[in-house]
């Protein structure tokens, strides 16, 4: 039986809904140092640790979150890792960016940013676009981004 036998009949022309993004999974060199930088600097918080599905190569999730877990960063050990940094123009991963509520709150994140010795674009205006960005990199180079809609 097919899953399309099991399942009751839907239309062709229509998607089933997503609700949102609810994590993102990183590979990072050092999941312990990478832990640190993401509960120091995004305030995230230890959720879990999981094992990954199906592997039988003991590679891991370490789960950091929101206190409600409605935004969660996986960070990710992969034992055939080679410890290269991250590459942007390779296929995969080019950036994560979150959202905050203004402009403001992107000037807040500066000077956060700034606190902690995060070397930062400072905030910027998108020109063509209806919003303002702040961008920074992790401790494994993968960019990370901060967006504001609106002026």
């Amino acid at each position: 039986m097919t899953t399309t036998e099991t399942q009751p009949e839907a239309s062709l022309s229509t998607n089933p809904e997503l609700t949102g993004i609810q994590h993102v999974g990183l590979t990072v060199r050092d999941v312990e140092a990478s832990a640190e930088w993401y509960q120091r600097v995004l305030g995230l918080q230890r959720q879990f640790e999981e094992p990954h599905h199906g592997s039988d190569q003991s590679g891991y999730a370490l789960v950091l979150g929101t206190p409600d877990m409605s935004l969660n960063v996986g960070l990710d050990h992969h034992p055939a890792n080679d410890g290269n940094g991250f590459d942007p123009t390779r296929t995969g991963l080019d950036h994560l960016c979150f959202q905050v509520s203004g402009v403001d709150a992107l000037a807040e994140w500066a000077i956060h940013l700034d606190r902690h010795a995060v070397t930062n674009s400072g905030v910027y205006a998108m020109e063509g676009t209806p919003f303002s960005l702040l961008t920074f990199n992790d401790p494994d180079g993968i960019q990370l981004e901060l967006i504001a809609f609106g002026s």
